[in-house]
């Protein structure tokens, strides 16, 4: 309890496994590819329509994806889609340091790619 009297707990870092959901790391994951789905379309202005065309799927499934509600999603498709929208996906897998007892999933996120701007 704080000076002020209000509880609180820190975060993880991952709401999923505060929470107690099980295959917390896949959850967030997912999320966070999700994330970056919405993100793109959203700075495209693709309405959800244009979005479903891109992605070789329908409305109703991309207002879920845009929702959050990704029940329906694998960490494959989500790939995919991501792919259809240019960006390429990179799996990294590294020995877990011997600070933690599990190994974990997560999603990085880096920096676009440098272009050349055109000569002229």
């Amino acid at each position: 309890m704080t000076d002020k009297g209000i509880d609180y707990e820190v975060s993880s870092g991952n709401v999923f496994a505060d929470l107690g959901l099980p295959h917390s790391d896949e959850l967030l994951a997912k999320a966070a590819l999700a994330h970056q789905i919405t993100s793109i379309a959203s700075h495209r202005h693709l309405t959800q329509s244009q979005t479903a065309a891109i992605l070789g799927t329908t409305q109703p499934k991309v207002s879920d994806l845009f929702a959050g509600k990704l029940a329906g999603f694998s960490m494959e498709r989500l790939m995919r889609y991501l792919n259809e929208l240019d960006r390429d996906v990179r799996i990294v897998v590294t020995p877990k340091p011997r600070s933690r007892s599990k190994a974990t999933t997560s999603v990085t996120t880096g920096p676009a790619p440098r272009t050349r701007a055109a000569s002229g």
